[in-house]
C-alpha cells in the first residue's frame, strides 16, 4: 500500500482523528498538509515531526475551514492534492428549539460546506495529475440519528450524500471517493470527557466508558485513530480502485442495530 509520491491534505488535522490520519498516510510514503484554523509553532512543530518520524516532506498550512475562501485556498497553497481527507468537524447538542443559529451555520460551514470547497478545487489537480482519491471523514451519526445533535446528523449526512455525487462525477476517470463514519473514536477530546462524565453519572470511570459513552456501541471498545487512518490508506490503494460513492463503517457494530 506505498503511497510515495503522492500529497495528502487532511482538513483539522493537528489532533485527535485528522492527526491519526495524517500518521497513517505519511507512514504509507504519503508526503502530508495538515490543518487546523490557529497558526502555532506547535502546528508547524507538529507537521515537522511527522515529516522526521515516516521520513516525508510534512507542512502544516492554516485556513478556518468555516470561511469558503480559506477552504479553497488550503488546496492552492498546498500546490498538490494526489489524496483529499476532509475531516475539519465541530459540535453543540441542544434541542433544535433552543439550537443557536450562529452554531447552526458554524457547523453546517465546517462540517459539510469545507468539504466541498476543498473537494471543488483538488478535482482540477487530481484529474490532470490522472489519480485521486478523496476521503471524507462522516461518522456513524452520517447514517443514523440521535436527538439534540440536528446541526452534525445534518452536517454527516449531507457529507455522505457529497461523497456519493463526488464518486459519481468521477466514475470513469482514476478518481475514488468514499466515507468512513466513525463510531466513537478514543481521541484526547473524549479521553478528557470521561472523569467528568463518571462524576457525573457517580461511576467508575470505566462503567461511564461502558454504560454512557459506548451505550450505542455493541463492541464496547472505542476505535482508535490508527484504525480510522489505517482504513483511509486502504482506501487510497489499489485494493481500493473500485470502492467508490460508499460508506466504511468503524463503529463496533452501531450502525448493524
Amino acid at each position: 500500500m506505498s503511497l510515495k509520491g503522492k500529497t495528502a491534505v487532511i482538513t483539522g488535522s493537528n489532533s485527535g482523528i485528522g492527526l491519526g490520519v495524517a500518521h497513517e498516510l505519511a507512514r504509507a510514503g504519503a508526503n502530508v498538509v495538515i490543518n487546523s484554523f490557529t497558526d502555532n509553532a506547535e502546528d508547524h512543530a507538529l507537521a515537522e515531526a511527522i515529516g522526521q518520524e515516516h521520513g516525508v516532506t510534512a507542512r502544516y498550512i492554516q485556513a478556518d475551514m468555516s470561511k469558503a475562501d480559506q477552504c479553497r485556498a488550503l488546496i492552492e497553497k498546498a500546490g498538490a492534492c494526489d489524496i483529499l481527507v476532509n475531516n475539519a468537524g465541530i459540535q453543540h447538542v441542544a434541542p433544535i428549539d433552543e439550537f443557536p443559529i450562529e452554531k447552526w451555520d458554524a457547523i453546517i460551514a465546517i462540517n459539510l460546506s469545507s468539504a466541498f470547497h476543498t473537494t471543488a478545487v483538488a478535482l482540477p489537480m487530481m484529474r490532470k495529475a490522472g489519480w485521486g482519491r478523496i476521503v471524507n471523514i462522516a461518522s456513524a451519526h452520517g447514517l443514523t440519528a440521535s436527538p439534540y445533535k440536528s446541526a452534525y446528523i445534518a452536517a454527516k449526512h449531507g457529507v455522505v450524500g457529497l461523497s456519493k455525487t463526488t464518486a459519481l462525477e468521477t466514475a470513469k476517470e482514476n478518481i475514488t471517493c468514499n466515507a468512513i463514519c466513525p463510531g466513537y473514536v478514543l481521541t484526547p477530546l473524549v479521553e478528557a470527557q470521561i472523569p467528568d462524565t463518571a462524576k457525573k453519572y457517580g461511576m467508575t470511570e470505566e462503567e461511564a466508558k461502558q454504560k454512557v459513552i459506548l451505550e450505542r456501541q455493541p463492541s464496547k471498545e472505542f476505535a482508535t485513530v490508527e484504525q480510522i487512518g489505517g482504513t483511509a490508506v486502504f482506501l487510497c490503494s489499489d485494493a481500493a480502485a473500485q470502492i467508490t460513492g460508499t460508506t466504511i463503517s468503524v463503529d463496533g457494530g452501531w450502525t448493524a442495530l
